[in-house]
């Protein structure tokens, strides 16, 4: 009988499949050219229809838009030569067209024809004086607003995950606390405001405590029910080994239950940006939610889009961490389950 070398088997399995992708990255990449000639368009745009009002920083938005077609360029002639760079700009490659007639239709509604009223229609270029004159307010309430969301979702979910473990490996604390999750988890942490306001002696510590209210009940739900889930023979195989309770609870339960308390994390972190910015809104003296209503009261729209904008990047950056820490802690479901 005939042997046959595993090497070349395994390679005689695998052939032009996985090198598929390398050949066809290799080429032009055609989206990305589609994508930086809209970009050029978007910057002949801005420049060559005139504007029905004055508009400032046109031409330094202009630029931008030919240094991101610029940039699409060069990955689209390089190919992958760039690395990880490269392939996540050619991920992205619809979404900068998609951007680009965005930004392009903006700027034809709001400064090119007016078809969105001023004030309350603000064009790009608006906002990006916004970014460029008052960059170290918004930059300062950024700050801020970090911090004190730092704050409230740490002891939030420090909380939150303690009380989950204790009411999901304990019947005697689930009998007593979850009643009271019941009673008060799905009030929303808002309808708190007037208590906490008069319990704590300042604003900020009164905010950390409503962010920290909206943080716990998720992550105590979710690292509870993660908790009760384990399988049950996890626990009798442990035992059989002599495990004690302090190990079962630390080396089997907790790790066990973790996919459970990022989902928690996540919910918990939604939440909490939703009243961070009511709680800086009463509250506060510096904070995104207050530079929000800082604008509205001067009827400034262009710093309420901007900070949006920058509240709805903030979110994203965080959430990306946050997906970061989880892929690092449960490394080890890589093996077991497809991500």
């Amino acid at each position: 009988m005939t042997s046959i070398d595993p090497a070349f088997s395994e390679r005689a399995e695998t052939p032009a499949v996985e090198n598929a992708p390398a050949r066809a990255g290799a080429g032009i990449w055609v989206v990305g050219l589609v994508a930086a000639a809209g970009w050029i368009g978007v910057a002949a745009l801005i420049e060559l229809w005139p504007e029905i009002i004055p508009q400032p920083y046109g031409w330094e938005l202009a630029i931008i838009s030919l240094v991101i077609a610029l940039g699409l360029i060069v990955v689209a002639a390089t190919g992958k030569l760039l690395g990880t760079v490269a392939s996540t700009v050619r991920y992205y490659g619809p979404w900068a067209i998609a951007a680009a007639v965005g930004l392009g239709a903006w700027e034809i509604v709001t400064a090119k024809t007016g078809l969105l009223p001023v004030p309350f229609f603000s064009s790009p270029q608006s906002i990006l004086e916004v970014f460029f004159d008052d960059w170290s307010r918004l930059g300062v309430s950024v700050y801020y607003s970090v911090a004190l969301l730092a704050k409230g979702y740490f002891f939030g979910a420090l909380a939150g995950f303690l009380t989950g473990v204790t009411i999901g490996w304990s019947r005697v604390a689930s009998y007593w606390v979850h009643p009271v999750l019941r009673l008060i988890g799905p009030l929303p942490a808002t309808a708190w405001l007037p208590l906490a306001f008069f319990l704590f002696p300042t604003s900020g510590s009164a905010s950390v405590f409503l962010i920290a209210l909206a943080t716990a009940f998720p992550v105590t739900i979710l690292t509870w029910s993660g908790i009760a889930s384990v399988n049950r023979d996890y626990y009798d195989i442990a035992r059989t080994l002599g495990a004690k309770p302090s190990f079962l609870i630390l080396k089997v339960a907790i790790p066990a239950a973790l996919p459970h308390v990022f989902v928690g994390l996540f919910m918990g972190l939604g939440t909490s940006f939703a009243v961070l910015v009511i709680a800086e809104m009463l509250g506060v003296k510096a904070g995104l939610g207050w530079y929000l209503q800082w604008a509205q009261g001067w009827a400034a729209y262009a710093n309420m889009y901007a900070a949006l904008l920058v509240m709805a990047l903030m979110c994203s950056a965080l959430i990306t961490i946050l997906f970061r820490v989880r892929d690092w802690s449960l490394s080890w479901q890589k093996g077991l389950v497809r991500w």
